[in-house]
């Protein structure tokens, strides 16, 4: 992706060249939200209003707007408000909740075509997506911190000549993007958790296929008994998962767990028979999205039954 993230220039607002929307979500508040990408295509991803005063965060912004209690005149130069600056970088910091829900909702959606059997490669293009939303996500991210660095810089050095931020800032961006690697994406923790969770739904979905054509009734068994929480040994309704041990449990039960064991200055251990793990924390624990879906499935089929 190429041209960095960059608030709107002359008249405040010029959209940033991202992906193909595939569909509209709703946003909250009024404000539009980027629809979720199609790999490979263009379109424009529009910045949020407000927040700017004739520009993006680049010199031409710098010396006519924003409140000039913080800020300082230069040598011979224009004064500097970094609070123009520090709202327009606000205005971009607001297209990482456009991004966060795009990426709800490719979860979502990934996860559906699962339980609906759909094909194979319309999964496989909705993993395309949350990589083309997790690479925008670290595009944004260095694009914020490189500005920040470089008005921190100048706050710092305070040089008696007003230098070239937007190239300054540039700079910085690029040498950032050159030390890309796809590990990058395993501390994007919404790109994380959507692999775990298609991981897990295809398991559920299409990992019994051929247990099932041998004896569909030890499959069911198999299947029921993670349904079971090992807390409350009820079929649970809202199961976490321990991303240590890859255990579930009831969320209610294990939270509360977790609290009587923090009073009694004590560790938890999971409560899965034969599971090793000593210490779960709370925030080891993930929705499991995948298994809820599963048990849901299974009761509206076993209510079907008692209908019939």
């Amino acid at each position: 992706m190429e041209g960095g993230w960059e608030a709107g220039k002359g008249g405040g607002g010029a959209p940033y060249d991202a992906a193909e929307p595939s569909h509209h979500m709703t946003a909250p508040a009024d404000e539009a939200v980027p629809p979720a990408p199609v790999p490979g295509a263009t379109a424009r991803l529009p910045l949020p209003p407000g927040g700017r005063c004739g520009g993006g965060p680049g010199t031409a912004a710098l010396s006519s707007c924003g409140d000039e209690s913080t800020s300082f005149k230069m040598s011979g130069g224009p004064r500097i408000s970094f609070n123009a600056i520090d709202s327009a970088l606000s205005s971009l910091k607001n297209c990482q909740s456009y991004i966060d829900s795009g990426m709800d909702v490719a979860t979502q959606v990934a996860l559906d075509l699962v339980e609906s059997f759909n094909d194979e490669e319309d999964v496989n293009n909705m993993e395309k997506v949350m990589l083309e939303y997790a690479t925008m996500d670290r595009e944004l991210n260095h694009y914020i911190k490189a500005f920040e660095e470089t008005i921190n810089q100048v706050k710092r050095e305070k040089p008696e000549n007003l230098p070239d931020l937007e190239n300054l800032a540039q700079e910085k961006f690029l040498e950032m993007e050159s030390k890309n690697s796809d590990s990058d994406f395993e501390r994007n923790e919404k790109y994380m958790y959507f692999k775990d969770q298609l991981k897990e739904m295809k398991k559920q979905y299409r990992g019994n296929d051929t247990i099932e054509q041998i004896d569909e009734d030890i499959a069911v068994t198999r299947s029921q008994m993670n349904f079971i929480c090992p807390i409350t040994q009820i079929t649970m309704k809202r199961p976490v998962r321990n991303k240590v041990c890859g255990h579930s449990y009831e969320e209610d039960a294990i939270l509360e767990m977790i609290q009587t064991q923090k009073q009694k200055k004590k560790k938890v251990r999971c409560p899965k028979m034969g599971c090793s793990h000593v210490d779960v924390k709370g925030s080891d624990l993930i929705p499991d999205e995948a298994l809820k879906r599963v048990i849901d499935s299974q009761n509206k089929q076993s209510w079907s039954t008692l209908d019939t």
